[in-house]
Protein backbone atom coordinates (compact mmCIF):
# COMPACT_ATOMS: atom_id res chain seq x y z
CA UNK A 1 0.00 0.00 0.00
CA UNK A 2 1.34 3.50 -0.43
CA UNK A 3 1.51 5.59 2.03
CA UNK A 4 0.56 8.80 0.35
CA UNK A 5 1.71 11.29 -2.26
CA UNK A 6 5.49 11.23 -2.87
CA UNK A 7 6.26 14.74 -2.45
CA UNK A 8 9.46 15.83 -4.96
CA UNK A 9 12.11 17.99 -3.75
CA UNK A 10 11.76 21.62 -5.34
CA UNK A 11 15.64 21.11 -7.17
CA UNK A 12 15.64 19.80 -10.94
CA UNK A 13 18.64 17.84 -10.53
CA UNK A 14 17.99 13.95 -11.31
CA UNK A 15 20.62 12.98 -8.52
CA UNK A 16 19.14 14.84 -6.24
CA UNK A 17 16.05 14.34 -6.84
CA UNK A 18 16.88 10.39 -6.49
CA UNK A 19 18.94 11.05 -2.72
CA UNK A 20 16.11 13.12 -1.40
CA UNK A 21 13.53 10.13 -1.90
CA UNK A 22 16.17 7.20 -0.64
CA UNK A 23 16.72 10.19 2.50
CA UNK A 24 12.19 9.69 2.54
CA UNK A 25 12.22 5.97 1.99
CA UNK A 26 15.30 5.50 4.73
CA UNK A 27 13.39 7.75 7.36
CA UNK A 28 10.25 5.88 6.37
CA UNK A 29 11.54 2.48 7.18
CA UNK A 30 12.96 3.18 10.23
CA UNK A 31 10.51 5.30 11.97
CA UNK A 32 8.33 2.35 11.00
CA UNK A 33 10.52 -0.05 12.85
CA UNK A 34 11.21 2.29 15.85
CA UNK A 35 7.72 3.04 17.03
CA UNK A 36 5.90 0.51 15.46
CA UNK A 37 7.32 -2.30 17.06
CA UNK A 38 7.17 -0.30 20.35
CA UNK A 39 3.35 -0.53 20.08
CA UNK A 40 3.73 -4.33 20.09
CA UNK A 41 3.32 -4.21 23.54
CA UNK A 42 -0.22 -4.15 22.94
CA UNK A 43 -0.07 -7.44 22.60
CA UNK A 44 1.46 -8.89 24.99
CA UNK A 45 -0.73 -7.66 27.74
CA UNK A 46 -3.05 -10.24 27.69
CA UNK A 47 -0.41 -13.45 28.35
CA UNK A 48 1.62 -11.50 30.45
CA UNK A 49 -1.51 -10.69 33.17
CA UNK A 50 -2.50 -14.36 32.24
CA UNK A 51 0.89 -15.73 32.87
CA UNK A 52 1.83 -13.57 35.82
CA UNK A 53 -1.19 -12.22 37.27
CA UNK A 54 0.17 -8.63 37.63
CA UNK A 55 -2.49 -5.97 37.32
CA UNK A 56 -3.71 -4.12 34.28
CA UNK A 57 -2.66 -0.63 35.43
CA UNK A 58 1.39 -2.55 36.39
CA UNK A 59 1.75 -3.68 32.94
CA UNK A 60 0.00 -0.21 30.87
CA UNK A 61 2.67 1.37 33.51
CA UNK A 62 5.60 -0.52 31.29
CA UNK A 63 3.72 1.37 28.48
CA UNK A 64 3.46 4.37 29.72
CA UNK A 65 7.48 4.53 30.60
CA UNK A 66 7.89 3.26 26.95
CA UNK A 67 5.87 6.94 25.73
CA UNK A 68 8.03 8.95 28.34
CA UNK A 69 10.86 7.50 27.71
CA UNK A 70 11.00 8.14 23.87
CA UNK A 71 9.49 11.69 24.48
CA UNK A 72 11.76 13.30 26.73
CA UNK A 73 14.56 11.44 24.40
CA UNK A 74 14.09 13.78 21.59
CA UNK A 75 16.99 16.71 22.87
CA UNK A 76 19.69 14.11 23.77
CA UNK A 77 18.61 12.59 20.23
CA UNK A 78 18.78 16.07 18.47
CA UNK A 79 22.14 16.80 20.40
CA UNK A 80 23.78 13.46 19.40
CA UNK A 81 22.23 13.60 15.82
CA UNK A 82 24.04 17.39 15.61
CA UNK A 83 27.58 15.67 17.34
CA UNK A 84 28.12 12.33 15.98
CA UNK A 85 25.53 12.30 12.80
CA UNK A 86 23.05 10.12 11.49
CA UNK A 87 24.84 6.68 11.52
CA UNK A 88 25.21 6.75 15.22
CA UNK A 89 21.73 7.75 16.10
CA UNK A 90 20.02 5.20 14.05
CA UNK A 91 22.82 2.41 14.85
CA UNK A 92 21.91 3.24 18.63
CA UNK A 93 18.42 2.91 18.03
CA UNK A 94 18.38 -0.19 16.08
CA UNK A 95 20.96 -1.80 18.97
CA UNK A 96 18.77 -0.40 21.78
CA UNK A 97 15.57 -2.17 20.15
CA UNK A 98 17.35 -5.50 19.20
CA UNK A 99 18.90 -5.68 22.34
CA UNK A 100 15.71 -4.80 24.88
CA UNK A 101 13.35 -7.12 22.89
CA UNK A 102 15.99 -10.02 22.81
CA UNK A 103 16.34 -9.93 26.32
CA UNK A 104 12.85 -9.43 27.14
CA UNK A 105 12.28 -12.97 26.21
CA UNK A 106 13.66 -14.23 29.28
CA UNK A 107 12.83 -11.82 31.85
CA UNK A 108 9.91 -12.97 34.48
CA UNK A 109 10.01 -9.77 37.01
CA UNK A 110 7.94 -6.58 36.30
CA UNK A 111 10.90 -4.79 36.95
CA UNK A 112 12.53 -6.51 34.00
CA UNK A 113 9.75 -5.17 31.91
CA UNK A 114 9.86 -1.91 32.91
CA UNK A 115 13.33 -1.97 32.20
CA UNK A 116 13.70 -3.19 28.69
CA UNK A 117 10.45 -2.81 27.08
CA UNK A 118 9.63 0.53 28.92
CA UNK A 119 12.85 2.28 29.23
CA UNK A 120 15.37 0.44 26.48
CA UNK A 121 12.80 0.34 23.80
CA UNK A 122 11.26 3.74 24.62
CA UNK A 123 15.41 5.41 24.14
CA UNK A 124 15.61 2.94 20.92
CA UNK A 125 12.42 4.26 19.47
CA UNK A 126 13.26 7.72 20.34
CA UNK A 127 16.46 6.96 18.54
CA UNK A 128 14.88 6.12 14.97
CA UNK A 129 11.88 8.27 15.28
CA UNK A 130 10.90 12.01 14.02
CA UNK A 131 13.72 13.85 15.40
CA UNK A 132 16.68 12.54 13.46
CA UNK A 133 14.28 11.96 10.04
CA UNK A 134 12.76 16.07 10.68
CA UNK A 135 16.31 16.88 10.50
CA UNK A 136 17.32 14.73 7.29
CA UNK A 137 14.19 15.71 5.61
CA UNK A 138 14.78 19.08 6.36
CA UNK A 139 17.96 19.13 4.16
CA UNK A 140 16.60 17.51 1.37
CA UNK A 141 12.85 19.19 0.88
CA UNK A 142 11.99 22.85 1.22
CA UNK A 143 8.33 24.09 0.25
CA UNK A 144 6.89 19.78 0.68
CA UNK A 145 8.92 19.61 3.66
CA UNK A 146 5.18 19.20 5.40
CA UNK A 147 4.36 16.75 2.61
CA UNK A 148 7.44 14.66 3.55
CA UNK A 149 7.15 14.67 7.41
CA UNK A 150 3.38 13.68 7.12
CA UNK A 151 4.79 10.92 4.79
CA UNK A 152 7.28 9.93 7.43
CA UNK A 153 4.78 9.90 10.57
CA UNK A 154 2.62 7.96 8.32
CA UNK A 155 5.07 5.11 9.21
CA UNK A 156 3.63 4.96 12.65
CA UNK A 157 0.41 3.46 11.13
CA UNK A 158 1.96 1.43 8.63
CA UNK A 159 3.69 -0.53 10.80
CA UNK A 160 0.69 -0.96 12.92
CA UNK A 161 -0.64 -3.35 10.23
CA UNK A 162 2.27 -4.97 9.33
CA UNK A 163 3.79 -5.44 12.97
CA UNK A 164 0.81 -5.97 15.33
CA UNK A 165 -0.55 -8.86 13.33
CA UNK A 166 2.32 -10.84 12.69
CA UNK A 167 3.38 -10.40 16.82
CA UNK A 168 -0.39 -11.40 18.20
CA UNK A 169 0.50 -14.80 15.39
CA UNK A 170 3.99 -15.69 16.77
CA UNK A 171 2.52 -14.83 20.52
CA UNK A 172 -0.17 -17.44 19.46
CA UNK A 173 1.58 -20.18 18.01
CA UNK A 174 4.53 -19.86 19.81
CA UNK A 175 4.14 -17.97 23.19
CA UNK A 176 5.09 -14.64 24.06
CA UNK A 177 8.94 -15.30 24.88
CA UNK A 178 9.12 -16.95 21.56
CA UNK A 179 8.00 -13.60 20.09
CA UNK A 180 10.14 -11.36 21.79
CA UNK A 181 13.16 -12.99 20.85
CA UNK A 182 12.22 -12.92 17.23
CA UNK A 183 11.56 -9.52 17.12
CA UNK A 184 15.01 -9.02 18.73
CA UNK A 185 16.52 -11.32 16.44
CA UNK A 186 15.25 -9.71 13.24
CA UNK A 187 16.13 -6.31 14.46
CA UNK A 188 20.06 -7.26 15.37
CA UNK A 189 20.21 -8.33 11.54
CA UNK A 190 18.80 -5.34 10.47
CA UNK A 191 21.71 -3.57 12.48
CA UNK A 192 24.28 -4.34 10.10
CA UNK A 193 22.92 -2.78 7.59
CA UNK A 194 22.07 0.27 9.03
CA UNK A 195 25.58 0.43 10.22
CA UNK A 196 27.35 -0.16 7.01
CA UNK A 197 25.51 -0.41 3.82
CA UNK A 198 23.40 3.26 4.03
CA UNK A 199 25.65 5.86 2.56
CA UNK A 200 25.16 8.01 5.33
CA UNK A 201 27.77 10.77 4.64
CA UNK A 202 25.58 11.74 1.04
CA UNK A 203 22.14 11.48 2.84
CA UNK A 204 23.74 13.46 5.50
CA UNK A 205 25.38 16.32 3.39
CA UNK A 206 21.95 17.83 2.04
CA UNK A 207 21.31 20.09 -0.79
CA UNK A 208 24.09 23.09 0.00
CA UNK A 209 21.69 26.24 -1.43
CA UNK A 210 19.21 24.96 1.18
CA UNK A 211 21.37 24.40 4.19
CA UNK A 212 22.63 27.79 3.54
CA UNK A 213 18.78 29.52 3.38
CA UNK A 214 17.93 27.69 6.40
CA UNK A 215 20.78 28.92 8.39
CA UNK A 216 19.87 32.56 7.25
CA UNK A 217 16.16 31.91 7.69
CA UNK A 218 17.03 31.17 11.37
CA UNK A 219 19.42 34.08 12.10
CA UNK A 220 16.85 36.23 11.05
CA UNK A 221 14.23 35.08 13.89
CA UNK A 222 14.40 36.58 17.44
CA UNK A 223 12.14 33.44 18.64
CA UNK A 224 13.31 31.66 21.87
CA UNK A 225 11.58 29.01 24.40
CA UNK A 226 11.08 32.00 26.89
CA UNK A 227 9.29 34.10 24.72
CA UNK A 228 7.42 31.33 23.17
CA UNK A 229 5.99 30.23 27.08
CA UNK A 230 4.91 33.79 27.36
CA UNK A 231 2.14 33.45 24.40
CA UNK A 232 -1.24 31.88 25.02
CA UNK A 233 -0.60 30.08 21.52
CA UNK A 234 2.41 28.24 23.15
CA UNK A 235 0.01 26.70 25.95
CA UNK A 236 -3.10 26.34 23.54
CA UNK A 237 -0.56 23.74 21.58
CA UNK A 238 0.68 22.13 24.38
CA UNK A 239 -3.14 21.62 25.66
CA UNK A 240 -4.11 20.31 22.64
CA UNK A 241 -0.94 17.86 22.27
CA UNK A 242 -1.32 16.83 25.68
CA UNK A 243 -4.94 16.12 25.84
CA UNK A 244 -4.99 14.18 22.41
CA UNK A 245 -2.43 12.32 23.12
CA UNK A 246 -4.41 11.83 26.69
CA UNK A 247 -7.62 10.53 25.09
CA UNK A 248 -6.24 8.32 22.03
CA UNK A 249 -3.82 6.27 24.73
CA UNK A 250 -6.79 5.36 27.21
CA UNK A 251 -8.36 3.78 23.97
CA UNK A 252 -5.10 2.50 22.04
CA UNK A 253 -3.05 0.90 24.88
CA UNK A 254 -5.73 -1.48 25.92
CA UNK A 255 -7.96 -1.86 22.05
CA UNK A 256 -6.57 -5.55 21.52
CA UNK A 257 -7.03 -6.94 25.21
CA UNK A 258 -10.45 -4.87 25.18
CA UNK A 259 -11.92 -6.91 21.73
CA UNK A 260 -10.81 -9.79 23.03
CA UNK A 261 -12.76 -9.56 26.30
CA UNK A 262 -15.88 -8.23 24.04
CA UNK A 263 -15.37 -11.90 22.21
CA UNK A 264 -13.17 -11.37 19.43
CA UNK A 265 -10.99 -13.83 18.54
CA UNK A 266 -7.08 -12.11 19.66
CA UNK A 267 -5.89 -11.68 16.01
CA UNK A 268 -9.16 -10.71 14.79
CA UNK A 269 -8.73 -7.64 17.55
CA UNK A 270 -4.80 -7.15 16.34
CA UNK A 271 -5.90 -6.99 12.49
CA UNK A 272 -8.62 -4.42 13.74
CA UNK A 273 -5.86 -2.45 15.74
CA UNK A 274 -3.43 -2.60 13.02
CA UNK A 275 -6.36 -1.89 10.39
CA UNK A 276 -6.56 1.36 12.44
CA UNK A 277 -3.29 2.43 12.37
CA UNK A 278 -3.34 1.64 8.67
CA UNK A 279 -6.03 3.70 7.87
CA UNK A 280 -4.23 6.48 9.91
CA UNK A 281 -2.09 6.65 7.05
CA UNK A 282 -4.81 8.59 5.00
CA UNK A 283 -5.02 10.84 7.26
CA UNK A 284 -1.67 12.07 8.16
CA UNK A 285 -0.57 12.26 5.13
CA UNK A 286 -4.40 13.88 3.89
CA UNK A 287 -3.99 16.23 6.70
CA UNK A 288 -2.11 19.47 5.62
CA UNK A 289 -4.34 19.21 2.46
CA UNK A 290 -7.49 19.03 3.98
CA UNK A 291 -5.94 21.79 6.47
CA UNK A 292 -5.05 24.23 3.54
CA UNK A 293 -8.47 23.68 1.98
CA UNK A 294 -10.98 23.56 4.79
CA UNK A 295 -8.93 25.41 7.08
CA UNK A 296 -7.27 23.97 10.30
CA UNK A 297 -9.94 24.56 13.21
CA UNK A 298 -12.36 22.90 10.90
CA UNK A 299 -10.22 19.74 10.17
CA UNK A 300 -9.05 19.20 13.17
CA UNK A 301 -12.53 19.68 15.30
CA UNK A 302 -14.00 17.34 12.55
CA UNK A 303 -11.35 14.98 13.45
CA UNK A 304 -12.12 14.97 16.75
CA UNK A 305 -15.73 14.12 16.34
CA UNK A 306 -14.93 11.18 14.05
CA UNK A 307 -12.24 10.05 17.20
CA UNK A 308 -15.10 11.19 19.23
CA UNK A 309 -17.71 8.75 17.21
CA UNK A 310 -15.28 5.48 17.33
CA UNK A 311 -14.70 5.66 21.21
CA UNK A 312 -18.61 5.64 21.51
CA UNK A 313 -18.65 2.81 19.32
CA UNK A 314 -15.86 0.77 21.67
CA UNK A 315 -18.63 1.58 24.39
CA UNK A 316 -21.60 0.10 22.21
CA UNK A 317 -19.34 -3.26 21.65
CA UNK A 318 -18.82 -3.83 25.24
CA UNK A 319 -22.16 -5.01 25.23
CA UNK A 320 -22.94 -5.82 21.35
CA UNK A 321 -19.68 -7.12 20.06
CA UNK A 322 -20.47 -7.55 16.71
CA UNK A 323 -18.82 -7.37 13.63
CA UNK A 324 -20.35 -4.32 11.88
CA UNK A 325 -19.53 -2.24 14.61
CA UNK A 326 -16.19 -3.06 15.25
CA UNK A 327 -15.79 -2.03 11.02
CA UNK A 328 -17.80 1.27 11.90
CA UNK A 329 -15.29 1.42 14.77
CA UNK A 330 -11.80 0.92 12.30
CA UNK A 331 -13.05 3.46 9.94
CA UNK A 332 -14.13 6.30 12.32
CA UNK A 333 -11.00 5.88 15.00
CA UNK A 334 -8.53 5.04 12.01
CA UNK A 335 -9.71 8.02 9.27
CA UNK A 336 -9.03 10.21 12.42
CA UNK A 337 -6.13 8.74 13.71
CA UNK A 338 -2.96 11.34 13.63
CA UNK A 339 -4.53 14.31 12.09
CA UNK A 340 -3.82 16.72 14.78
CA UNK A 341 -0.18 15.83 14.85
CA UNK A 342 0.76 17.54 11.49
CA UNK A 343 -1.00 20.61 12.00
CA UNK A 344 0.14 21.38 15.62
CA UNK A 345 3.42 20.84 14.17
CA UNK A 346 2.92 22.83 10.83
CA UNK A 347 1.48 25.43 13.22
CA UNK A 348 4.39 25.17 16.02
CA UNK A 349 7.19 25.43 12.86
CA UNK A 350 5.30 28.48 11.41
CA UNK A 351 4.48 30.34 14.05
CA UNK A 352 7.63 29.88 15.87
CA UNK A 353 10.38 29.54 13.05
CA UNK A 354 13.76 30.49 14.15
CA UNK A 355 16.93 29.26 15.78
CA UNK A 356 14.97 28.34 18.86
CA UNK A 357 12.27 25.92 16.85
CA UNK A 358 14.00 22.82 17.93
CA UNK A 359 14.02 23.27 21.87
CA UNK A 360 10.52 25.21 21.58
CA UNK A 361 8.87 22.25 19.50
CA UNK A 362 10.73 19.73 21.61
CA UNK A 363 9.22 20.98 24.77
CA UNK A 364 5.81 21.33 23.19
CA UNK A 365 5.92 17.71 21.31
CA UNK A 366 6.99 16.65 25.57
CA UNK A 367 3.59 17.59 26.56
CA UNK A 368 1.74 14.92 23.56
CA UNK A 369 4.73 12.30 24.86
CA UNK A 370 3.38 12.70 28.82
CA UNK A 371 -0.28 12.84 27.34
CA UNK A 372 0.28 9.51 26.14
CA UNK A 373 1.86 8.17 28.89
CA UNK A 374 -0.97 9.76 31.37
CA UNK A 375 -3.45 8.15 29.05
CA UNK A 376 -2.03 4.55 28.83
CA UNK A 377 -1.53 4.52 32.54
CA UNK A 378 -5.10 6.25 33.27
CA UNK A 379 -6.89 3.45 31.17
CA UNK A 380 -4.81 0.82 33.65
CA UNK A 381 -5.60 2.36 36.72
CA UNK A 382 -9.81 2.95 35.60
CA UNK A 383 -9.92 -0.34 34.74
CA UNK A 384 -8.57 -1.97 37.84
CA UNK A 385 -10.49 0.24 40.02
CA UNK A 386 -14.29 -0.30 37.67
CA UNK A 387 -13.71 -4.00 36.03
CA UNK A 388 -14.44 -2.66 33.26
CA UNK A 389 -13.78 -0.25 30.41
CA UNK A 390 -16.74 2.19 30.41
CA UNK A 391 -14.65 4.76 33.17
CA UNK A 392 -11.60 4.37 30.87
CA UNK A 393 -14.14 5.55 27.96
CA UNK A 394 -15.74 8.07 29.18
CA UNK A 395 -12.47 9.63 30.90
CA UNK A 396 -10.93 9.62 26.86
CA UNK A 397 -14.17 11.31 25.70
CA UNK A 398 -13.86 14.13 27.87
CA UNK A 399 -10.18 14.18 27.47
CA UNK A 400 -10.84 14.88 23.37
CA UNK A 401 -12.97 17.69 24.39
CA UNK A 402 -10.55 19.14 25.94
CA UNK A 403 -8.18 18.62 22.95
CA UNK A 404 -10.80 20.85 21.01
CA UNK A 405 -11.23 23.44 23.11
CA UNK A 406 -8.55 25.66 22.57
CA UNK A 407 -8.78 25.74 18.92
CA UNK A 408 -12.07 27.34 19.32
CA UNK A 409 -11.59 29.56 22.09
CA UNK A 410 -7.77 30.78 22.18
CA UNK A 411 -7.81 34.08 19.69
CA UNK A 412 -4.57 33.44 18.48
CA UNK A 413 -4.90 29.44 17.45
CA UNK A 414 -8.78 30.33 16.01
CA UNK A 415 -7.36 33.17 13.70
CA UNK A 416 -4.08 31.59 13.11
CA UNK A 417 -3.50 31.49 9.17
CA UNK A 418 -1.25 28.58 8.15
CA UNK A 419 -0.32 30.76 5.14
CA UNK A 420 1.04 33.32 6.69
Amino acid sequence: MSAGPVPQPEDSSPKHTRTALAVLALCFGLNMLGRAMGDTYTVYLRPLEQQFGWSRSELTGVYSVFLVVGGFASPLVGLLFDRAGPRAVYGAGVACLGTAFLLAGSISGLAGFYLLVGALVGLGSGLNGMVPASALLSRWFRARLSTALGVAFSAIGMGAITFIPLVQFLVSHWGWRIAYRVQGGFLLAVLPLVLFVVPWRRFSAGHPEHRAQAKQALADSGWTLRKAVRTPMYWALGQAFFCTATGMFVVMAQTVVFLIDSGFSPLTAATAYGFTGMLSVISVTSAGVLSERFGHRQTVTASYVGTATGMLLLMVLASYPATPLLVAYVLAFGLCQGVRGPIISSICTRRFAGRSLGTIYGTIFAMNSLGAAFGAFMGGVLHDLTGGYRAGFAFALGAIALACAPFWTVPALRNFRQTA
